[in-house]
């Protein structure tokens, strides 16, 4: 049996003008990881990542963690553009005709305005999860969740007996979780607002098939001790 460490990547610029950057925290939660998977005597023989620079910044970051506690050959490593996350902005435009003006970026660390926005985000999830709106230059959920799942299959035939660690976004996780449980695309939008960065989710596998073990899980974060490192954005 392999094992696929599945984990979000850590905390994002959220708020900013470039999103798409792991913050001084993310790295710490990042190698927090690493040092726990480590401590845990998992040599990973693969790392698996989309093709966004917060989820490469993660994988790299988690590697130094291992590498600093116990050292090991380097990993394959290699990119899966279904691991890549869902467009929010396209999502929502999709529900109401409308982005979010520019200029509401320096405010979105406001916890009222966070709140909006994740209450806006899961409805434009739900719908298109259902079928209800079309995203410019997005597929449907169906091959969303495809794309994301491929990667998976992917990780299991090439390393049935491998460790292998597979860093995506909260989107795709929960893609990848429902598809396992059979579960409605509605479960996959809950699934998905609750994902912490940097947590760990858990599949057992061989070469045909792969099991759900554990979800969403942030033990390394928790052990720390240090206030402020559980995170969702």
């Amino acid at each position: 049996m392999g094992t696929i460490f599945l984990v979000r990547h850590g905390q994002a610029a959220f708020g900013t003008d470039d999103y798409d950057r792991l913050t001084p925290t993310g790295f710490q939660q990042s190698r927090l990881l690493g040092q726990h998977l480590a401590a845990r005597g998992i040599a990973v023989d693969a790392v698996i990542t989309g093709t966004l620079r917060r989820q490469v910044e993660t994988a790299e970051a988690i590697l130094e963690g291992i590498g600093a506690a116990q050292p090991r050959p380097d990993p394959v490593i290699e990119r899966k553009a279904g691991l890549n996350e869902y467009d929010p902005r396209a999502l929502v435009f999709a529900l109401t005709g409308a982005h979010p003006p520019d200029d509401e970026r320096a405010e979105r660390r406001d916890p009222e305005v966070v709140r909006s926005h994740f209450r806006l985000l899961r409805e434009a999830l739900l719908a298109w999860a259902e079928g209800r709106t079309s995203p410019a230059g997005m597929p449907d959920w169906a091959g969303f969740q495809s794309a994301a799942e491929d990667a998976i299959v992917w990780s299991r035939e090439r390393f049935p007996e491998g460790n292998v660690l597979v860093v995506s976004s909260g989107g795709p996780i929960a893609a990848i979780v429902c598809a396992a449980l059979l579960a409605p695309p509605k479960t996959a939008v809950e699934l998905n607002l609750r994902i912490r960065n940097t947590a760990l989710t858990e599949f057992a596998t061989n070469a045909r098939r792969h099991h759900l073990v554990s979800f969403n899980a942030i033990p390394h974060l928790e052990q720390s001790g240090e206030a402020g490192l559980a995170t969702y954005a």
